[in-house]
């Protein structure tokens, strides 16, 4: 089953809540989801402790590098989905995900410095490729931005990641009250109350869009990875 794995060597992009917000809308469609938190800070253990988790979504914190394959590889026999979230920094853990992973989200914000730190992310992602002789998909996650005004620096970056053909996620994961909100008190955005989370219905729209295209990015993938005649026998 999918292994997803976000990672960036710089901390604060956004990570845990791009992953949270993603096993959240899985789960909510009736996926199981196993989330391995490896960030030495535990967001995503810390979000599990409070009410309102998914029955069908679990969360395993991991603390050596030693143990991650092993613990992807156990995830993704006994649920439909493993999502990682990694320590925000260039380790061995981080590449020993990477190498089981079936696509890589690398999220950064929209300065220069973000774009540089997602650059290094890149370049482990195709030192991966090498070593294990694997094709692993990714594409930079834009985090954090505004959904009404699209900074000029933003811009500039798009431009020159498309220029160098580096993929990113069109849709974008916005700046919302909503996403604090759930590591404040537990469970998912259709449990949070709206008269109580400022526009909670844009922050729903922007979850399921992220998480559509996603799935979208791994069927191509896939299918680009198949031979055509397999392709065509699977269809058949």
């Amino acid at each position: 089953m999918p292994t997803i794995v976000f990672a960036s060597p710089k901390g604060g992009v956004g990570k845990s809540t791009a992953a949270l917000l993603l096993a959240t809308e899985l789960a909510s469609h009736g996926g199981s989801v196993t989330m391995i938190d490896a960030d030495p800070n535990r967001p995503l253990t810390q979000w599990a402790k409070l009410p309102g988790r998914p029955d069908n979504l679990s969360v395993v914190a991991v603390t050596t590098e030693e143990s991650i394959i092993d613990t992807i590889e156990l995830s993704a026999v006994q649920t439909t989905f493993v999502i990682v979230d990694l320590e925000g920094t260039a380790s061995m853990m981080v590449g020993y995900a990477m190498s089981r992973a079936d696509f890589v989200i690398i999220p950064a914000q929209g300065s220069h410095l973000d774009a540089t730190e997602a650059v290094k992310a890149v370049k482990l992602v195709t030192a991966q490729e090498k070593a294990f002789k694997r094709r692993i998909p990714f594409a930079i996650l834009f985090t954090r931005t505004s959904a009404a005004i699209r900074p000029r620096t933003l811009q500039s970056i798009e431009t020159e990641f498309a220029e160098n053909k580096v993929p990113m996620f069109g849709t974008q994961i916005h700046e919302r009250e909503a996403y604090r909100a759930l590591f404040a008190f537990g469970g998912t955005l259709t449990g949070l109350d709206p008269a109580q989370v400022a526009n909670l219905a844009a922050a729903r729209l922007n979850a399921t869009a992220f998480a559509g295209e996603l799935i979208e990015r791994i069927k191509t993938s896939k299918a680009e990875a198949t031979p055509a005649k397999h392709l065509a026998e699977e269809v058949a």
